[in-house]
């Protein structure tokens, strides 16, 4: 964290770090990601010296709530297709590629 952040920014970072590490993600990765977010949120309110146009235009971290990491460019992965096919009890899906998954899933 940079000097001078507030508590509340210290806790964010934590919070947000120790949340990634949770999901499985590398101590290293899970730092980036919480320093990340909270420039970001520190640039949209104001509490940082500069901030570049990305990080005060468009969705905030919170906003976008992680819908990037959800879906991706290719969609959601076969595993995720899989299990949601395992719910609505179509048969054949073990049998099934990622492509025929979300065909039947009619994605």
């Amino acid at each position: 964290m940079p000097r001078g952040s507030s508590p509340k920014r210290e806790r964010q970072y934590e919070h947000i770090k120790e949340s990634a590490e949770n999901r499985g993600e590398s101590t290293g990765r899970a730092k980036e990601m919480a320093a990340r977010t909270v420039n970001k949120e520190r640039a949209r309110s104001g509490e940082s010296k500069t901030a570049s146009r990305s990080s005060t235009q468009g969705k905030s971290s919170s906003e976008r709530g992680g819908e990037r990491s959800h879906s991706g460019a290719q969609g959601p992965t076969k595993e995720q297709l899989y299990n949601e096919a395992k719910e609505r009890n179509i048969e054949g899906r073990s049998k099934m590629d990622k492509s025929e998954l979300m065909r039947a899933l009619g994605h």
